[in-house]
């Protein structure tokens, strides 16, 4: 049945101020991505951070005051499903034209999923995600430019370099230059073909500390991705590092690292050229990485939906030891997990369901400087009983009924975490090689390491709650008892005072919630002699109060740590500039 003169006016008017709102956050949302170069230009690295908070915030914040508008102007009328439809139709009709339309149908759901708390899809009523392909119809790449090689690879990186609008004065471009230089034409003898053009995207990506100009380089027959690292100094800018390797341009576009601030006029078009560059890279991690973490909430949902369609296997506990927090399951052939919090926890974790909760609230705004996971917040999903074997079922209706019931031949989970999976740390070094363990230990400390220069102390070291990425990287995932280094208390082990102190089972000194003894740490790891022995050479002062307090007092001073996503053994690094 139709909508009346009036409901269909109230429609229009609805859905012109949805998409209204949609233009007002995409334009703050690029206003703050556009103080990236001047934050640069200042080393203003304390400013580069609120900034990725404000702009992470900005998605909640219009969406909540568009709901409490449309409530208001609706009234009465704000669950009627017929006029939503309406309202569907005509917010359809009115971006029809825009560019990254899809954007727009995903803020429109997250506003019927708010007025409905909708269980898994109304297509009636909201855009369904397997509809939308944010990639499609996108052909030419009017974000690009083209450097011909017309003989000279210095001349051509010279153009690319001085095409870099920065007020920050060079510190040495001609050796900035040759750096760049020596890269690509190791690059291009490898392919054994001379380069013919270098093709980058115009405007540069900014992440902390460091600028990104990123492209790729094309010859007869073969391409490779350039990715040109600037630092910017108190002495003037140079090149710090030059990516043309695809797993180190996968690492730096990684799902464990902070979001790009890069200002795009067409998200979608320079994705699809990122995922050229990267093709075993989820089109949702890419969207996520870029700072469109609800475009990728969705792109993740059309993955897995669409992956179910043709899937054969069920969904299983993953590997490794069982959560005391969280019960963690996965679909074999799909490469993520799934986490719900547990209805009860043990005696042991002193926290509740609220805790674990504010503490992927934190992780999601906080600088993950590559060594925790982006795990994406997923409510009121609906899925077909079937897909869960028999021994996950019963752990979810018996562990989880605050999260997830039954309806019919469906399983409602109304509350759960995606992540990508990995392999957890203690299973991976049980199978690795010798040298891949070693690799794993030495990975596990300079992530403890990383995640204390952004003042993150993981709590709890055990292996099992590290994981391993396909590029071999250790990854901190079980959050429930994170914290703040300045939260903590770093203290020595004390001396007993007497043979009887020295005996006794239980600690006979006193222990405050925030002390912690870093000199324990080891003995809970169960690495073997060898392993041990490569971990404590490495890293050995990460087992000492010492080390921490020192860590500790440069957070109170304000000291900003750099966490770069490359290293000296894997990309040459200009240091001697």
């Amino acid at each position: 049945m139709g909508l009346s003169p009036t409901a269909m006016a109230l429609a229009r008017e609805c859905a012109a101020e949805a998409v209204d709102a949609f233009e007002r956050y995409n334009a703050e949302f690029r206003a703050i991505t556009r103080r990236a170069p001047a934050r640069f230009e200042e080393c203003d690295w304390q400013g580069s951070q609120r900034d990725a908070v404000e702009r992470i915030e900005l998605y909640g914040h219009y969406v909540d005051s568009t709901v409490a508008a449309l409530r208001h102007r609706l009234s009465v009328e704000s669950t009627d499903r017929d006029l939503w439809s309406g309202i569907k139709d005509e917010f359809a009709r009115l971006i029809q034209a825009l560019p990254d339309a899809e954007f727009r149908k995903t803020f429109y759901n997250s506003l019927t999923r708010t007025f409905f708390g909708t269980v898994g899809v109304s297509p009636e009523i909201e855009f369904v995600a397997l509809d939308l392909d944010p990639l499609a119809r996108l052909a030419e790449y009017d974000f690009l430019t083209t450097y011909p090689n017309r003989g000279s690879l210095r001349l051509l990186l010279e153009e690319i370099l001085t095409s870099f609008r920065c007020k920050a004065p060079w510190r040495d471009f001609d050796r900035s230059v040759q750096h760049v230089a020596d890269e690509v034409q190791r690059c291009q003898a490898e392919h054994a073909t001379p380069v013919t053009c270098i093709e980058m995207i115009r405007p540069a990506f900014y992440q902390m500390t460091r600028a990104y100009l990123v492209g790729r380089i094309a010859g007869d027959g073969w391409q490779a991705p350039l990715v040109i690292v600037l630092k910017n100094t108190e002495r003037g800018m140079l090149v710090d590092a030059v990516m043309t390797i695809d797993a180190d341009v996968s690492v730096l576009f990684s799902f464990t690292r902070s979001y790009f601030h890069v200002d795009l006029e067409r998200v979608g078009k320079a994705l699809l050229f990122l995922k050229q560059m990267m093709p075993h890279k989820p089109v949702s991690e890419l969207f996520t990485v870029l700072g469109r973490a609800k475009q990728g909430k969705t792109e993740r949902y059309r993955e897995l939906f669409r992956h179910l369609q043709t899937a054969r296997d069920q969904f299983v506990l993953a590997p490794g030891e069982r959560g005391l927090v969280m019960v963690v399951f996965t679909l074999p052939s799909f490469d993520v997990v799934f986490k719900l919090i547990r209805d009860k926890f043990p005696a042991q974790k002193n926290i509740v369901r609220q805790d674990v909760l504010t503490k992927y609230e934190f992780v999601f705004k906080h600088d993950r400087a590559g060594r925790l996971v982006d795990a994406q917040e997923f409510k009121r999903l609906r899925f077909p009983r079937r897909l869960f074997n028999a021994p996950l079922l019963e752990e979810l209706l018996t562990e989880t009924r605050d999260s997830v019931h039954e309806d019919g031949d469906d399983l409602i989970i109304d509350h759960c975490y995606i992540e990508r999976r990995m392999t957890p740390l203690n299973l991976y070094l049980r199978e690795a090689s010798r040298d891949d363990a070693i690799n794993a230990v030495l990975e596990y400390g300079q992530a403890i390491r990383d995640l204390a220069y952004t003042n993150i102390f993981a709590g709890d070291l055990l292996l099992k709650n590290f994981g391993v990425t396909r590029n071999r990287r250790v990854i901190f995932y079980d959050y429930d008892e994170l914290c703040l280094v300045t939260d903590c208390r770093f203290r020595e082990l004390p001396s007993a005072s007497s043979d009887e102190d020295e005996m006794r089972a239980e600690t006979w000194y006193y222990v405050a919630d925030n002390d912690v003894f870093p000199e324990t740490f080891i003995n809970f790891l169960g690495f073997d002699d060898e392993l041990r022995d490569v971990f404590l050479k490495a890293h050995g002062e990460v087992l000492t109060a010492e080390w921490w307090r020192g860590i500790h007092e440069r957070h109170r001073e304000n000291e900003v740590f750099e966490v770069l996503p490359y290293a000296a053994h894997r990309v040459r690094v200009a240091s001697s500039l």
